[in-house]
């Protein structure tokens, strides 16, 4: 713990400043203060908040190097009223995701994220839902289809896509139930599910914590397509592919193999053989939680998890110090709940839709297309036919 924080007097040593400016720092959200246990009228200062500040000074402040370091972790590229992630909790415009947790359903949820106040938008629905062997293929299917015959978003009055919004998320959550039902969406997978009503509460908070993540992956991806004044549906099939990928949306399944050595084996040994190997123990950690994530702390608070991921967990804690994070979370309702087997996924589409249609519409708002420059590092360039190289 005493290595995780710095005095003022450390800070203003390593980074050189002035103490207005660590104010400025801490008021901006770059550096994360928090009061001396010893000392209530003192600060700390988070070290890992400090280095990082520490190594883009060493940098410098190049625009090509502020743009790369942008890409993984690093510094906001788009302005967003919609989530961010400050002192270690997630917020939905400004409001406590894990207090909202407890009482809202995503529907809800998918409305405070548009911007929504009021009565929720209803359209008619109709018709069976789209055709698909699986839960994941029909969220494809569904989207594809619809990206394929609406209108694009841009220039569109703010109602119409509010309304579109709300039909697509109730669109995504049948292909997911397989079935076209009534009701809030933890309802409708409670019943396709065959959950009772406790298990149906837990689905509903899990809906509401997954529903936005500030720019991820996904999210980014839904933002690109929007800004090009694609459709919703397009926007959001763009962050269904990203999250797809088994370092987004995919990670329950590295948790699930991660468990299944943890069934041959024990969990003390499946962690040390982890940490012997050098490999990673998914499920554990997130680098913008560093005391841990607080959708998995509050979706883990509700639930009792089956013993052997209680085991891996109190194991994985003692060796590593680090704590679980929302895909174990999952894995572990998923097996309490006795959930189909792609239940994680499942649920991080249909929730985070909220989140991407949301994302969709800011974005075009601002009428402004997202496109990057590459930093080219190939072959040199040649100027003719003749091969002379610029």
């Amino acid at each position: 713990m005493a290595n995780d924080w710095l005095d003022a007097e450390q800070v203003l040593d390593r980074l050189g400043i002035r103490p207005q400016t660590l104010y400025a720092y801490v008021s901006r959200g770059r550096i994360e203060a928090a009061a001396h246990p010893d000392d209530p009228r003192r600060s700390l200062y988070r070290a890992s908040d400090v280095a990082a500040l520490q190594a883009r000074k060493a940098r410098g402040r190049r625009a090509a190097d502020v743009a790369a370091e942008a890409i993984a972790w690093g510094e906001p590229v788009l302005a967003s009223a919609i989530t961010t992630v400050a002192g270690g909790r997630l917020w939905y415009r400004g409001r406590d995701a894990a207090v909202l947790a407890q009482d809202h359903t995503l529907e809800q949820t998918a409305r405070l994220l548009r911007g929504g106040h009021g009565a929720a938008l209803k359209a008619a629905r109709a018709g069976d839902v789209v055709a698909g062997e699986t839960a994941r293929a029909r969220l494809f299917n569904a989207l594809a289809l619809r990206a394929g015959a609406e209108a694009p978003a841009r220039g569109r009055a703010p109602l119409a896509l509010a309304m579109e919004a709300a039909s697509l998320l109730d669109a995504v959550v049948d292909a997911a139930a397989g079935e076209v039902t009534e009701g809030a969406a933890h309802q409708r997978l409670a019943r396709a599910w065959r959950v009772d009503a406790a298990g149906a509460e837990l689905l509903r908070m899990t809906l509401v914590l997954l529903a936005d993540h500030e720019l991820n992956a996904s999210t980014f991806a839904a933002r690109v397509a929007a800004s090009t004044g694609a459709s919703l549906s397009a926007a959001a099939l763009a962050g269904l592919c990203a999250l797809s990928g088994p370092l987004h949306g995919g990670m329950a399944a590295r948790v699930e193999a991660f468990v299944a050595e943890a069934e041959r084996t024990g969990a003390a040994r499946a962690v040390g053989a982890r940490l012997a190997q050098g490999s990673s123990t998914p499920g554990f950690g997130h680098p913008l939680y560093p005391d841990g994530d607080p959708r998995a702390r509050a979706l883990l608070a509700a639930f009792e998890p089956p013993a052997l991921l209680a085991d891996l967990r109190r194991e994985t804690e003692a060796a590593t110090g680090q704590l679980p994070n929302i895909d174990f979370a999952l894995v572990g309702l998923a097996r309490a709940l006795a959930l189909p087997a792609d239940a994680p996924f499942i649920l991080f589409a249909v929730a985070r839709t909220a989140g991407w249609l949301a994302h969709a519409i800011e974005q075009g708002q601002t009428g402004r297309l997202i496109r990057p420059r590459a930093r080219y590092v190939g072959e040199g360039l040649v100027a003719d036919a003749g091969g002379l190289k610029v």
